[in-house]
């Protein structure tokens, strides 16, 4: 499986939107319109990189000319998951690794999925159960929802630096506040850069 930059995958999906709203592939002129891309050469050089990868291909089309072909099977767009999530408790990572299928803008090396256990981050609208995308950072702003170890234990929770110390809020009134001393193992292993959930159609 091919994983694409953001900027390929973005001109890969026009690719395949395009054609599938309307029956045939984008000429090189749409696609500069469509993408707001200045130079005929910069639509070129995609063409020609997305071919050597295997995503696309030259065809003849319809009216004799040649046209794209979006080979869509060729397009990685997951990212691992790596673990469950929980507050008060180790990560718990899973042994072998799953992977999930998220937008093609998530796509990048340092990102990654957990599942959510609990409810303390429900006002948020991150409920148990729920997939949350992070990228892997060791610092954040205030406000800024992380993955955090405190004592070898994680949380997910908003984080906020204080004068006297580091707070990590739950948005459920159920739930304290976790005050970080300064006598603490405290780091963070990540943002939330999306949540996304998956529904029973049983």
């Amino acid at each position: 499986m091919i994983n694409l930059s953001p900027k390929k995958q973005r001109f890969v999906k026009y690719i395949s939107d395009f054609t599938n709203t309307h029956d045939r592939p984008p000429t090189f002129v749409e696609i500069m319109a469509g993408l707001n891309i200045l130079s005929l050469g910069t639509i070129n050089w995609y063409v020609n990189e997305l071919e050597k990868e295997g995503v696309i291909q030259r065809m003849r089309g319809k009216n004799g000319k040649r046209a794209l072909s979006v080979l869509e099977m060729h397009i990685d767009n997951r990212l691992p998951l790596l673990g469950l999530i929980a507050a008060g408790y180790p990560l718990e990572v899973f042994e072998n690794t799953e992977y999930m299928d998220v937008p093609p803008q998530y796509i990048k090396p340092d990102n990654y999925v957990l599942k959510v256990n609990g409810n303390s981050m429900i006002d948020d609208q991150i409920k148990d159960g729920d997939f949350v995308i992070i990228k892997r950072v060791e610092t954040a702003n205030n406000g800024d929802t992380v993955v955090a170890l405190v004592n070898n234990e994680a949380t997910l929770k908003r984080y906020y630096k204080r004068k006297n110390g580091i707070e990590l809020h739950p948005q459920n009134s159920d739930f304290d506040i976790i005050r970080v001393n300064s006598g603490d193992d405290f780091q963070i292993n990540g943002i939330v850069l999306a949540v996304f959930r998956e529904y029973d159609r049983n």
